[in-house]
């Protein structure tokens, strides 16, 4: 009798010695692996190709975000206006102008979290005669986008600064490129990265006015127009927001660091740049981050800047921001 309850009480030691073993390995799994019980929220995100999308290849390329994202990346904002309004995504990068027209064209159903990109724009010339805005009266000046942003931000700094100029406009930025490098005009307005592109395949043409510089001169001079140049700007969906307050926010504070990651570690932002298809090529890249003006402006401060510029484009052509200017609730403050 005594040597069977001992085999029974070694068959029951034996049992709870590997329970407590089991359980204690399911401790160290969790305590190792915390990600395995958290679940992350499914975020899809648009960016553009070019300036508007450089800020994001941090994110795109980070293996820890506290989102599950799903990126995606296009060369027309017309589609991806598209996908914003029909709730394909629930984040995009888009031109300043076109976020104002999303809000009227959805029924003010997308707001503006930041401002990402400030000007892009430049004139260059063959040639060394313009070295301030002065220099530009009387000349014929050829640029792209007419009837958008460049046309009216080109017109307001000639018209601010008592410019007599005369601007003849072509239908592609690689048209006007096209014509630079092929000596058929002298002076041009084109947007990064065709900025870049042109002036690595030909030395004699030279950046001679950066428009972004020229914008802060005059609201520097007239506050009672403060704005900023914005070309670039994060919206989202409101639906998406107010569900999903957290991850918003955290998508928020992980896109600045990677802006920040970007204008620190150009060479390496730029490599990044070519393989999530932003642009084409590394060295076009690495030349073209610093002109991009990359940013993350929030809050007050982002809606200040934008309001400002809206009530300029607006006041040119009030179809360029979609007819209305946007209420205070486009505007994603805390």
């Amino acid at each position: 009798m005594k040597n069977k309850l001992k085999h029974i009480l070694s068959i029951f030691l034996l049992l709870t010695l590997f329970t407590m073993a089991a359980c204690s390995n399911d401790s160290n799994t969790t305590a190792e692996n915390p990600s395995n019980t958290v679940k992350k929220t499914p975020v899809s995100v648009a960016f553009l190709k070019g300036p508007t999308g450089i800020g994001a290849v941090g994110l795109m390329d980070s293996i820890d975000s506290s989102n599950d994202y799903i990126f995606e990346i296009s060369s027309a904002p017309d589609e991806v206006m598209a996908e914003l309004i029909q709730g394909g995504v629930d984040i995009a990068a888009l031109p300043t102008n076109v976020a104002s027209v999303v809000y009227n064209k959805s029924e003010q159903e997308v707001c503006v979290a930041a401002i990402n990109t400030l000007g892009v724009l430049h004139i260059l010339e063959r040639g060394d005669t313009i070295q301030s805005i002065a220099d530009l009266e009387g000349k014929t000046i050829y640029a792209t986008g007419q009837g958008s942003t460049p046309e009216y931000v080109l017109n307001y700094i000639l018209q601010k600064n008592n410019i007599n100029a005369k601007v003849e406009f072509m239908a592609e930025h690689s048209e006007l490129a096209a014509a630079l490098l092929a000596g058929e005009v002298d002076i041009a307005l084109l947007p990064e990265p065709n900025v870049t592109a042109v002036l690595l395949k030909d030395d004699t043409i030279r950046q001679a006015l950066d428009l972004t510089q020229e914008w802060d001169t005059l609201q520097a001079s007239n506050s009672l127009e403060a704005s900023r140049l914005a070309m670039g700007c994060i919206v989202a969906r409101k639906e998406f927001v107010q569900n999903n307050p957290e991850a918003f926010d955290n998508f928020l504070k992980e896109y600045q660091q990677s802006v920040e990651f970007v204008n620190n570690n150009v060479s390496k932002a730029a490599a990044l740049v070519e393989q999530y298809g932003i642009m084409d090529s590394v060295a076009a890249a690495e030349k073209a981050i610093p002109n991009c003006n990359i940013v993350f402006i929030a809050n007050e401060e982002m809606k200040n800047a934008l309001q400002g510029f809206y009530n300029i484009l607006f006041e040119a052509n009030p179809k360029s921001i979609g007819g209305a200017l946007p209420n205070e609730d486009f505007y994603y403050t805390k």
